[in-house]
């Protein structure tokens, strides 16, 4: 860092404002300046801003008191948040690859914004923070997993599955306003805004020290700010709304003081000796320090039991191993050896940490002393050059939004404030289809979807983009891609869609069917979910002749290869089926008579043995006629909708099967035909054998 890039920093609490001046050079930091003013009345009550104003015009002082010290003009300020009204929440979330994956840098940027987005659903539904607006201030991981095991890091280690714990805090909107408004009183811009227990911990326990279970305790005076470190990271944050003021008030009712008469006398005791002090009647008294411990002792006491109680509950339900106390409300006679004692750990691993921190801090001014009361301060100040991280103002979708700024902002955070889930951040698969084929699983995946579509100021941009002050950001969520789709003859097990029979001297082509669920499918079939699928490369010949509209009953003698078979009998590629009759039938399309009274002239039937139905009245009522010519003769094709060549069959007497070597000749209208060939009115059909092939 360049000298000349100085630091202002506030420390807004609830007693008192801390304003520090500095730069950072060589990894030292140089306070140039600091100054201390009081509220001039109770502004603030435990961290909490209630007068704006009043607090405004207390920051306005001490910024001017520093302008005049230095000769700089100040215009920005760094500032912090109390824990009070600071919320975290730890929770566990994973990420699952479709197959085994590389992990990269933005599965794990993808992974924390689950996290936060786990973290942000937890905490909105928690009845007692419900009247609040949430805003993510900051996380950290905890820990990583791979493929369900522990892990120190993750980018470029192959997964099937990972995971992370990860802390998340958060600060209600308003707490957030009123720190801005106030410093905006004052003439001022908030350059970076932090958490006052990060910005304690950033002095008082350096990165090293966190691979231990130590907790950081910031009392100050409305609030008793706490955080615990283990394994190398903050594990969690936490207050309790009770520190120094607590002490105070009792001193105020003992001694008949207002409340600044009341901090002096508290904190002349920390000195020991003789204290002296005017009452509100005028009259000067003089007391001793222990007078003061006595009378503070029972307040003290349950102010470190409180303050124990909830380091356990942050640490699991178990005491840490050290604490160091920061802040002028932890300098108070015997805090220190209360809170080791409540903790169960001996008095040496409860220290108050001051100047022993500040071994990198140099102040510029002579008349400062290092202590715990400065921890605070000046790590607000450094916290602008780890992070210079800030409240900053964009458009989304055409409106105002205001997000905490990292440091590393980028669309994916402002799109999931706005309300737009993980799962509208990135493209989805539609839903896959399950199913197998001849026992075996097979799936057919969903078409992956439409990535977000995302400009800022105008031009496209990725989800990743970092988010610039004051950007326009238009944000179309990704969409889930359409659902797995597939049919029969996009299988690997269809490899031909026809199958060919010989049949009755014929070639006959046959649409190959595929039995799904116990039902026969063409090869247009879609496949459904959970279908159970078996390929059939056979026609039985009952198949066969339905295909072929033919009408065989048991009359008739079928031969499969020239092999006595049944209607039953399976019929593979390029098998030879025969099927003739063994008794005379005669047919009108499928009705069977006695005789042909009532047929129409020249109708050439021959009569069955038995009678079977009235054909005349059939035909009239029901039957559809299809007059046509075979063989020079007139016929009436009848009781059916539509008919094909093998149809004559049925009012002919001619065997297709009595061959002889010779070649069947078939025609409509002069041109040569198959058996599936439609018939239509009128029509000139020739059948006859060749007898000219015969040498």
């Amino acid at each position: 860092m360049e000298k000349k890039d100085i630091v202002f920093g506030l420390d807004i609490g609830t007693r008192n404002v801390i304003g520090t001046v500095g730069y950072l050079e060589d990894g030292v930091f140089h306070v140039i300046a600091q100054t201390l003013r009081e509220h001039d009345t109770r502004a603030m009550l435990d961290g909490q801003i209630h007068d704006i104003g009043r607090v405004g015009a207390t920051c306005d002082e001490v910024k001017k008191e520093l302008e005049s010290m230095t000769g700089l003009t100040l215009t920005e300020v760094c500032i912090a948040a109390a824990g009070r009204v600071l919320r975290t929440i730890t929770t566990h979330v994973d990420l699952e690859y479709p197959e085994e994956t590389v992990v990269s840098g933005e599965d794990l940027h993808t992974l924390d914004m689950l996290g936060i987005e786990k973290a942000g659903m937890e905490i909105k539904g928690g009845a007692e923070d419900s009247k609040y607006k949430f805003f993510c201030v900051g996380y950290s991981t905890v820990r990583y997993y791979l493929n369900g095991d522990p892990f120190s890091s993750l980018e470029d280690h192959k997964a099937d599955v990972i995971g992370e714990d990860i802390i998340v805090t958060f600060l209600p909107e308003d707490v957030v306003d009123g720190l801005y408004a106030a410093v905006g009183k004052a003439g001022l811009t908030v350059a970076n805004l932090t958490l006052e227990p990060i910005a304690a911990i950033n002095v008082a326990i350096p990165q090293n020290f966190r691979m231990l279970n130590i907790a950081l305790i910031d009392v100050g005076a409305g609030t008793s700010d706490i955080c615990v470190t283990r394994d190398g990271s903050i594990i969690a944050y936490g207050m309790i709304p009770m520190a120094g003021d607590e002490l105070t008030e009792v001193l105020v009712h003992e001694y008949l003081v207002d409340f600044a008469t009341a901090e002096q006398i508290k904190r002349a005791s920390t000195e020991g000796g003789d204290i002296t002090y005017e009452d509100i009647m005028g009259i000067s008294h003089t007391i001793k320090s222990e007078e003061v411990y006595k009378l503070t002792n029972p307040i003290m006491e349950k102010i470190a039991s409180e303050v124990a109680s909830k380091i356990k509950e942050l640490n699991g339900d178990k005491s840490v191993s050290a604490a160091f106390v920061v802040g002028g409300g932890g300098k108070i006679h015997g805090f220190t050896q209360a809170l080791a004692n409540d903790l169960k750990i001996v008095d040496e691993r409860v220290a108050l940490r001051g100047e022993e921190v500040m071994k990198n801090i140099i102040f510029e001014q002579e008349d400062i002393k290092k202590d715990s009361l400065l921890v605070t301060p000046i790590g607000i100040c450094l916290n602008y050059y780890e992070t210079k991280n800030n409240f900053i103002m964009i458009h989304f979708n055409g409106e105002m939004m205001k997000l905490y700024d990292n440091g590393q902002l980028t669309i994916v955070d402002a799109a999931m404030q706005a309300g737009f889930s993980a799962d509208q951040l990135f493209p989805r698969r539609g839903k896959e289809i399950n199913f197998t084929v001849n026992g075996v699983s097979r799936m057919i995946r969903g078409i992956e979807g439409e990535s977000a579509v995302v400009k800022m100021n105008g031009k496209p941009v990725g989800i990743n983009t970092p988010l610039e002050f004051n950007c326009d950001v238009e944000f179309v969520p990704s969409t889930v891609g359409a659902g797995g789709n597939g049919t029969i003859a996009d299988l690997d097990e269809f490899t031909t869609e026809y199958l060919y029979f010989t049949v009755c001297g014929r070639r006959v082509k046959c649409p190959k069917f595929v039995e799904v669920n116990g039902s026969m499918e063409p090869p247009t079939y879609s496949v459904k979910d959970g279908d159970v699928i078996e390929t059939r490369p056979f026609y039985t010949v009952g198949q066969l002749a339905e295909f072929m509209d033919v009408k065989i009953d048991d009359r008739y003698e079928i031969l499969v290869n020239n092999r006595p078979s049944s209607l039953d009998s399976l019929v593979y590629e390029n098998f030879v089926i025969d099927w003739t009759t063994t008794t005379p039938v005669a047919y009108a399309g499928d009705y069977l008579a006695e005789d042909g009274e009532g047929l129409p002239e020249d109708y050439d039937i021959d009569v069955a043995p038995e009678n079977i139905t009235d054909v005349h009245t059939k035909m009239k009522d029901e039957a559809t006629e299809l007059p046509i010519t075979i063989n020079g003769k007139k016929r009436v094709l009848c009781g059916k909708k539509d008919y094909i060549f093998v149809d004559i069959y049925n009012v002919i007497n001619f065997d297709p099967n009595e061959s002889n070597g010779r070649p069947l000749i078939t025609k409509i209208n002069g041109h040569k035909c198959g058996y599936s060939d439609e018939l239509h009115e009128n029509d000139q059909v020739e059948v006859y054998w060749d007898n000219s092939a015969i040498s």
